[in-house]
């Protein structure tokens, strides 16, 4: 790991983290936007993050490459419930790993990531499909509670439809008024 990947390493999580705030505050979450992703600053995370970073994809991609896998990655979805993948558990009826319908807080917060995300990633090239778009292409291959996937699609499909403000403004009187979706 060098100083210079470090760096670049450390300005774009956090630049992320920061986006991610903006959003959760709109949504009306800050205080989840305030905690998000600090697993990423621990060793486990930083040190194959800053290894691996090129700015343009995540790291955990370099470090699968590398490894097969990505310790940086199983660390932080185990930390972090505003991922889809913490919430597996073992299904009573089937004894086997199913997902689990997430929470709607944690969902209002994955949105709130992958819209950040993109807009991190592409920079000036993003636009509100992007999300959307990076769903759907591996929307077969992902384990996830069928309501989940259905709640988090249709905000993206949101914010092509009807934009950043009006997302943002019905995600947050929705969280207000909702336990569930």
């Amino acid at each position: 790991m060098s100083f210079r990947g470090a760096l670049i390493h450390f300005k774009t999580i956090t630049k992320h983290r920061h986006k991610v705030i903006a959003h959760c505050a709109k949504a009306g979450i800050l205080g989840q936007g305030l905690l998000h992703d600090l697993s990423k600053y621990s060793p486990t995370e930083f040190i194959p993050g800053a290894k691996f970073s090129t700015g343009k994809r995540s790291p955990n991609e370099g470090e699968r490459e590398a490894y097969g896998y990505s310790k940086a990655w199983l660390h932080h979805k185990g930390r972090n419930r505003h991922h889809f993948e913490y919430w597996m558990d073992y299904d009573p009826k089937t004894k086997m790993l199913s997902p689990v319908k997430m929470p709607l807080k944690y969902v209002a917060e994955m949105f709130c990531d992958r819209v950040a995300a993109s807009k991190i990633y592409l920079g000036k090239d993003y636009k509100d499909s992007d999300p959307l778009d990076y769903f759907a292409h591996a929307k077969n291959k992902r384990i996830i509670h069928p309501e989940t996937s259905a709640f988090l699609e249709m905000l993206l499909k949101m914010l092509v439809e009807k934009g950043e403000d009006e997302t943002f403004k019905f995600l947050k009187d929705y969280l207000k008024h909702n336990k569930d979706y």
